[in-house]
């Protein structure tokens, strides 16, 4: 049994907790506000310079630069830090909302300056990925990959979110996720429905990205693209 000073400790600790959460709202809502439109890019933190979904991730988020976005990602290492190698190296915005974490997690050195946002709440730094992005990009990826993933699947299919494109990169990796989803989610129990799989398009190429990005908002990428939700 805890004691009534325990709760009492408990109940403080939970006071300043929510002053941090705020703190971490305002900073990125005022660093976040000036952006102009960007995408999303989710992906691996373990993936070395040399592997091909590196390689692939500098050459979308560089495409997207020429296209007249910017690039969001976790800040971290692995495909985050292609993504934001692509956009600095190709002179676009390159915007890291990086996370504090006891491993893989750490800021990489293509991220603009004052751009380079530090959470401490997974929350706060997904309201920040909705917020500000016009398109969402998902590479191959573990956990944190899934979780950001159906995140935005979720808000988009509940009607949370502005529709907005989110595409899945690599036919390899997430073809038997999509399988799975349409026989067992789907076909099987009928737990979504049939248009919600139009929501992923998986794709392998850079310009199909662009593509599809550009056919969605027929070229209008100037300021009058709203962000993706109003709190």
């Amino acid at each position: 049994m805890k004691s009534m000073k325990q709760w009492g400790q408990l109940k403080g600790e939970n006071s300043w907790t929510m002053f941090k959460v705020i703190s971490e709202f305002v900073d990125g809502f005022e660093t976040l506000n000036r952006l102009g439109p960007c995408v999303s890019i989710f992906g691996s933190a373990r993936v070395k310079p040399d592997h091909p979904h590196y390689q692939l991730a500098e050459k979308i988020a560089a495409r997207l630069t020429e296209e007249g976005f910017g690039v969001i990602t976790g800040g971290g290492p692995g495909i985050m830090e292609a993504a934001n190698k692509g956009a600095k190296l190709n002179n676009g915005l390159s915007v890291g909302l990086n996370i504090d974490l006891p491993f893989e997690q750490s800021s990489n050195p293509y991220i603009d300056h004052d751009k380079n946002l530090n959470h401490r709440f997974f929350f706060v730094r997904k309201v920040m990925f909705v917020k500000y992005s016009q398109a969402f990009i998902a590479l191959p990826g573990g956990l944190g990959t899934m979780d950001e993933l159906f995140e935005v699947l979720t808000l988009t299919q509940t009607g949370k979110i502005h529709s907005v494109p989110i595409i899945l990169v690599g036919k390899e990796f997430w073809t038997p996720l999509k399988n799975w989803i349409v026989d067992t989610m789907l076909e099987k129990n009928a737990y979504i429905s049939p248009q919600d799989l139009d929501l992923m398009p998986i794709v392998d190429d850079a310009e199909e990205i662009v593509s599809i990005i550009n056919t969605f908002y027929e070229g209008d990428k100037g300021t009058s693209l709203q962000p993706t939700f109003e709190l």
